[in-house]
């Protein structure tokens, strides 16, 4: 067998297991990181009189930063390797999170906000494809939806630290924790988290091919057949995953993951604000949110769970129209903090676990070559969603809309996710 064949059917080694860990956790900054905004977002309003229409539009700034940094940097991720990448994003979600905390006006805190979406767009793209890579072909699925299961995860515990800062500090603690932890992972990513062995194949060069070799000896595999190409491999044009039969394939993803996404976005963005208006203070605000995350964390720790037993296409559809469902109901919420926590965490429970399921089937649907590309194309368009969920949020509620109805149609996109999936080839899912 060649390294590729070996790494697919031998067990995990210690090292992937690290790496995937490893990857659990960075995704677990990107959940708290994507909603320290939400957290600060009360205290941002009250200090500088932000209205609800712009306030809508600074809590989209990263979701369009991570569009770009989805879309840009997970093209870059297909053609330099996935480890400079990751390295990258994270020194750029770092110094975004601090710049963050220094800003004095909502255009600098738009700006860095900006940055720091970049930084995690690019960072998704990257360690769902290192993930899906590490991994061998029994455990992929599990290790993509497990790193998927970060993101929640790290918007509880996140959220909960959060929320205690708030107590005793301003809103721009939140965004100094973020940076300090963000940070902190640095060197731990350049000292444990290797290049990807099917991208260096992939690759084909015999630089890469030797560096292939000493990765594979430090993983446990001394013997293998290291028979080269007899010429590097070649490049996959720009945009190959509009092209082909990859078209249609990217297409149904991107739609059911914009849509979907709208959705989940409207959720997480405006738990706290909502609370707020509703006469409680932001400490509490907060709880809610987290509690919106218990739920999520649940959701995608029963998915992650599922995807071994269950076909991951029909178990995210039905999650999709679970998911609109919930949204609907968190909109009929009475105004009293334990029946607003406990309809955002059954809203929570479904939207997360449509994500993991998404996530899983955009990693196990394009090659080596194109992976990081293909997942980042999905994640980086459809969250164009995520930008468009807070802010069309706004002006309906800037409009007098009342918070049934907005969620009522913010609970729509879920249900379209819902259909663009059934169109999905079989083919085309793990």
């Amino acid at each position: 067998m060649d390294a590729r064949q070996t790494l697919l059917k031998s067990p995990l080694h210690w090292r992937q297991i690290a790496t995937i860990a490893l990857c659990i956790f960075l995704n677990a900054l990107d959940g708290f990181d994507v909603l320290s905004i939400s957290f600060a977002a009360p205290g941002i309003a009250g200090e500088w009189g932000v209205d609800r229409a712009a306030l809508g539009i600074v809590l989209s700034m990263e979701l369009i930063g991570m569009a770009l940094g989805a879309v840009l940097i997970g093209q870059v991720a297909d053609r330099i390797g996935r480890r400079p990448v990751l390295l990258g994003c994270l020194a750029a979600m770092a110094a975004g999170m601090a710049l963050a905390g220094r800003a004095h006006s909502i255009e600098a805190l738009s700006f860095w906000r900006l940055l720091t979406g970049i930084g995690i767009g690019g960072m998704l793209a990257t360690i769902s494809a290192t993930v899906a890579e590490a991994s061998n072909a029994r455990r992929r699925n599990l290790a993509v939806a497990l790193m998927s299961c970060g993101y929640p995860i790290g918007a509880v515990i996140g959220g909960s630290i959060a929320a205690g800062l708030l107590v005793t500090h301003d809103w721009r603690a939140v965004f100094e924790f973020g940076a300090l932890a963000t940070a902190a992972c640095l060197p731990i990513a350049w000292w444990l988290i290797p290049e990807s062995i099917e991208f260096l194949l992939s690759r084909g060069r015999p630089a890469d091919l030797a560096r292939a070799d000493r990765i594979m000896a430090q993983l446990g595999h001394s013997s293998y057949d290291r028979a080269a190409p007899s010429a590097p491999a070649s490049r996959a044009p720009r945009g190959a995953v509009w092209r082909g039969a990859l078209a249609r394939t990217t297409i149904i993803l991107t739609l059911a993951y914009f849509a979907h996404i709208m959705t989940f976005y409207f959720l997480v963005k405006w738990i706290p604000k909502v609370v707020v208006d509703m006469g409680f203070p932001a400490s509490s605000a907060g709880g809610v949110l987290v509690w919106t995350n218990v739920g999520g964390a649940a959701g995608a720790l029963l998915f992650s769970a599922l995807v071994t037993a269950f076909d991951v296409r029909r178990l995210t559809i039905a999650f999709l129209i679970l998911s609109g469902g919930a949204v609907m109901l968190f909109g009929q919420s009475p105004g009293d903090l334990t029946h607003l926590s406990l309809y955002a965490a059954i809203a929570g429970f479904c939207t997360n676990a449509v994500i993991i399921g998404i996530y899983a089937l955009t990693a196990a649907s394009f090659p080596a070559e194109q992976r990081a590309s293909g997942v980042g194309a999905v994640i980086g368009i459809g969250r164009g969603g995520a930008a468009l969920g807070p802010i069309v949020a706004g002006f309906l509620f800037a409009g007098g809309w009342s918070l049934p109805v907005v969620a009522l149609a913010m609970g729509l996109g879920s249900l379209v996710g819902a259909a663009a999936l059934v169109t999905l080839s079989h083919r085309a899912t793990p």
